[in-house]
């Protein structure tokens, strides 16, 4: 196994940990699908993660593969869970989504009233 896919099995393995700790217990990391790819972490109906661990930051790269991922797999939400250089914790990474899907999210919790997608 190369070093960059070692690196990312450890980021997902990172995210998994701590989501369970944060209260979701039936998230896992995802095997990989080919063209159909559903993100890299599952368990939580309706979100698609896709998870990062790279010394380039390409945030329009990666938005436009969760969303791909989002399509493929009928969720609601897709976002992109960023590992930031000098953190090992997941709690201190970066999530990435479009204002878009954001917007959705806080409406979807209570927050603010209708509008469009």
């Amino acid at each position: 196994m190369s070093a960059s896919k070692q690196r990312g099995t450890r980021w997902e393995s990172e995210v998994c940990a701590f989501l369970r700790t944060a209260g979701f217990p039936h998230v896992e990391r995802r095997a990989a699908n080919g063209s159909k790819d559903r993100g890299d972490i599952a368990g939580i109906p309706g979100v698609v993660v896709e998870a990062k661990s790279a010394a380039r930051i390409t945030l329009a790269e990666w938005v436009n593969e969760a969303a791909v991922e989002q399509a493929n797999d009928g969720a609601d939400y897709g976002v992109v869970w960023a590992k930031r250089k000098g953190k090992g914790s997941a709690a201190h990474g970066y999530v990435v989504m479009t204002g878009e899907q954001f917007a959705a999210l806080l409406r979807a919790a209570g927050y603010g009233g209708p509008g469009r997608d």
